[in-house]
């Protein structure tokens, strides 16, 4: 492990808006921010960009970046603590213990930024997007909750459309090529370090915004595995 790592891992354990894997948070959160308001996550937040860019346009709001890798969460950490922002929190975790954190309606909205496409058909289930997945958020989610999705790939996309026509979602907000517009939603000018490489800015940004307020039937998880098998090219899977 290279030295700044090493730095970075030792100085997000004095952060006092950084939990490593925290114990018994689930219910904590308003007392952890001292207020009320409404919380928002990022998952997979790598340097927290979405995090800190959202908590600077919505002061009323808390917002908590979730990332297994410490040395990334340290640069929105960072910045959160150096502006003074307290409605910013970073969890150090794996996406799929996200349970162990919040409880039942404790969380209004979550943004999913770039995340890992996961294009191999045997890793279909890691896609942050997957009924697997959504189903865990739904155990956190206020009833209404809303799930943002913003992409360079057209396959997750895709995918995610697939998911949502299939489980029947409500579809808020669907754009397969957010920069072609005259005007963009300041929300979606928050740009993630990863946006910001050459191999981003080469792709059209997708965006799906949709409500996960339905149940989710185990048995429609057999369907959307055969669709996706019969619309993936056979080297792909």
């Amino acid at each position: 492990m290279g030295q700044k790592k090493l730095i970075r891992f030792a100085e997000i354990k004095t952060f006092p808006n950084v939990l490593q894997y925290p114990e018994n948070m689930q219910g904590q959160w308003h007392e952890f921010f001292k207020n009320e308001h409404p919380i928002t996550l990022e998952l997979a937040c790598g340097k927290g960009e979405y995090a800190v860019g959202l908590g600077r346009m919505y002061p009323e709001r808390n917002f908590i970046g979730i990332d297994v890798k410490g040395n990334r969460i340290w640069k929105g950490a960072k910045t959160a603590l150096q502006e003074g922002m307290n409605n910013i929190a970073f969890v150090r975790s794996q996406i799929d213990k996200v349970t162990d954190y919040f409880k039942k309606d404790e969380v209004k909205e979550i943004w999913i930024t770039f995340p890992d496409p996961q294009l191999r058909i045997s890793r279909i289930k890691k896609r942050l997007t997957h009924p697997r997945f959504l189903r865990l958020y739904q155990q956190f989610l206020v009833n209404d909750g809303i799930v943002h999705l913003k992409t360079d790939s057209p396959d997750l996309y895709n995918f995610t459309k697939t998911v949502i026509e299939l489980y029947d979602l409500e579809l808020l907000q669907d754009d397969d090529n957010v920069f072609a517009k005259t005007e963009v939603h300041p929300e979606l000018k928050i740009k993630t370090h990863y946006e910001g490489l050459d191999i981003a800015q080469s792709n059209r940004i997708h965006y799906l915004e949709f409500r996960l307020n339905k149940d989710l039937p185990l048995e429609k998880d057999e369907t959307l595995k055969q669709i996706i098998h019969e619309q993936t090219p056979p080297g792909a899977r």
